[in-house]
């Protein structure tokens, strides 16, 4: 379905109501995917730290090993070279410290740049916003000056 660009000067302010609601919305919808964007990329951010926090000396050590995301069991460290990674859709590889560092790394960087290109959509989005309040702002200052004429 292909874009209608219509002068938002054309509309009438019920309209202009209309159009700003959605552009509302839309902004809403932007503004939780960017928090969940942000969300994610710190717990890749964590992943990288707790994969860089295990040392030669960890190894015994009591852990909590998730079975699933509110069950856990006590379990042993006993390889601190390797680690376990999710990759995604129930998939898990067995990668070593710096390669876990390195796929969780290189995820940020990936949701770094839909964050950015999210935070240039949510201005363009605000930018939208803010012309639709100005039209109807003027519009609702020329019916009054109309019916204060009448």
């Amino acid at each position: 379905m292909a874009e209608q660009q219509v002068n938002i000067t054309d509309l009438d302010p019920v309209q202009l109501q209309e159009v700003k609601k959605q552009l509302d919305q839309e902004l809403d919808h932007l503004t939780n995917s960017y928090s969940q964007l942000k969300q994610a990329q710190s717990k890749f951010r964590s992943c990288v730290e707790n994969v860089n926090s295990l040392t030669p000396s960890s190894k015994g050590k009591e852990i909590l090993v998730p079975l699933t995301s509110s069950l856990y069991v006590p379990g042993k460290l006993t390889d601190t070279e390797n680690v376990v990674v999710d990759v995604g859709t129930g998939y898990y590889v067995k990668k070593t410290k710096s390669e876990a560092a390195q796929h969780y790394n290189s995820k940020s960087t990936f949701v770094q740049s839909n964050l950015d290109t999210l935070q240039k959509t949510i201005e363009r989005k605000q930018e939208n916003v803010q012309s639709v309040v100005q039209v109807l702002q003027m519009k609702m200052q020329q019916q009054q000056q109309q019916a204060a004429k009448a």
